[in-house]
């Protein structure tokens, strides 16, 4: 999907089945969700102002059960929680998600390899991570089409590409320079990001925008880390204090 005006008309249509949106939701779930944001977020959460419009959603929880501790990823049975977001709420997903990943070149938007998808799966699994991110993410939606309409008296993908896109430049960054009206949002969508770009870079296609091999077997004795990757490892263990943990060549006795 390109960044075009938007319609009304406009309908996300998943090109995945369960079993695969359910395989890449275990890659997301191992590690790839959490960016290196995360520690600021984390930081500036604790004094996000709460002026501002905020939506007033009621949530109910899901109560589905989850696979347990030992889920098969590589053929996953169906799933036994039902997915949860609405068809308007898929659409914004994707409109927002080609925002943050278009496409470029060879390279596919997020729609294109159905991070959608993916965003649903997440949100609507019943573990304890992906159902603090439902909040999130729900509120963060709703308060999206709220000031679309509070703006331009139309729901954000019935918007002009230049409207959707004012409306994202005051939302994009969560920071300290973050004016107090946005900060909430501005939080919830930087979750938002996060997963999307999480979702994408699980993907094959993400995989290789980004250039990685996966385990490529090397031919001879392992060379071990170079300087330039060593020195940066010690450079971040000295900000964080763990020095003594720095690499150190080993000495023959």
């Amino acid at each position: 999907m390109h960044n075009e005006d938007r319609v009304d008309s406009y309908k996300y249509i998943s090109g995945m089945t369960r079993r695969e949106s359910l395989k890449w939701l275990g890659l997301l779930a191992a590690g790839s969700a959490v960016s290196l944001s995360a520690g600021c977020s984390k930081a500036l959460e604790e004094k996000i102002s709460d002026k501002g419009h905020w939506p007033d959603l009621d949530l109910q929880p899901i109560t589905a059960k989850g696979y347990g501790t030992d889920p098969n990823l590589v053929m996953p049975p169906q799933s036994p929680w039902p997915l949860t977001l609405t068809q308007a709420q898929l659409n914004l997903v994707a409109v927002l998600a080609d925002y943050i990943v278009p496409s470029e070149g060879n390279n596919p938007s997020a729609t294109e390899v159905n991070v959608p998808s993916v965003i649903d799966e997440w949100v609507s699994s019943p573990y304890n991570g992906q159902q603090k991110d439902r909040v999130t993410i729900l509120h963060g939606l709703a308060w999206i089409d709220d000031e679309a309409v509070l703006r331009y008296k139309a729901p954000f993908v019935a918007l002009k590409k230049e409207q959707q896109t004012a409306i994202l430049n005051d939302i994009a960054y969560f920071d300290d320079e973050t004016p107090a009206q946005f900060q909430r949002i501005g939080n919830a969508f930087l979750r938002f990001k996060n997963l999307v770009l999480g979702a994408y870079f699980c993907t094959p296609q993400g995989c290789k925008d980004i250039g990685y091999l996966g385990n490529v077997p090397i031919a001879g004795d392992y060379p071990g880390p170079t300087d330039e990757a060593k020195a940066h490892l010690d450079s971040v263990l000295a900000e964080l204090g763990l020095t003594e943990y720095a690499y150190q060549d080993s000495v023959a006795s």
